[in-house]
């Protein structure tokens, strides 16, 4: 997996930014959970220059306002159906496809897992989406999967830890 030549990466919310288990609230609606290292990684690669993008099939505000305060520009939410989507912000940003990854855990992400450069699914993702990723992560989604490809994209760029603005938020 040659992630030298990547410059931006996609990730859906529910199965991969938060755990697969969502408690719903009294209203009805979903209270996701997201993991504070993921959150580090996706402002930090901001700030080193790779382009991110939340695509989710979810309605949430609060997610879109979370990843916003992130320093995410490109925030979808409601996609039912994510591939055009995807190639939208591809075209948006200046990106090929072969630039990016894509990081998705149920079968609505296989459109876009299979255009992406490379595609990566979570430890717990379903058996079809594992079988069609070309990483499985050792974390199970919710637990740190964005901060280990996000990690993983900026070292081979040189940019993890790379100077004394990395240790701030």
């Amino acid at each position: 997996m040659d992630l030298t030549k990547i410059r931006g990466i996609a990730l859906d919310v529910d199965g991969v930014l938060s755990p697969s288990t969502i408690p719903m609230g009294e209203d009805g609606q979903p209270c996701r959970m997201l993991n504070v290292k993921d959150g580090y990684a996706i402002q930090l690669a901001v700030k080193k220059g790779l382009k991110v993008a939340i695509i989710s099939g979810g309605r949430s505000t609060a997610v879109a306002l979370r990843y916003r305060s992130l320093g995410v520009k490109d925030v979808y939410m409601g996609a039912s159906f994510k591939l055009p989507i995807f190639e939208q912000w591809l075209s948006q940003v200046g990106l090929d496809a072969s630039e990016a990854v894509f990081v998705g855990d149920d079968i609505p992400d296989l459109h876009v897992m299979a255009a992406a450069g490379i595609s990566v699914a979570p430890a717990d993702a379903a058996w079809q989406v594992k079988e069609a990723a070309d990483y499985i992560s050792p974390c199970d989604g919710g637990h740190g999967v964005a901060r280990e490809i996000i990690e993983k994209i900026l070292s081979a760029h040189g940019l993890w830890m790379d100077d004394e603005h990395a240790f701030g938020w």
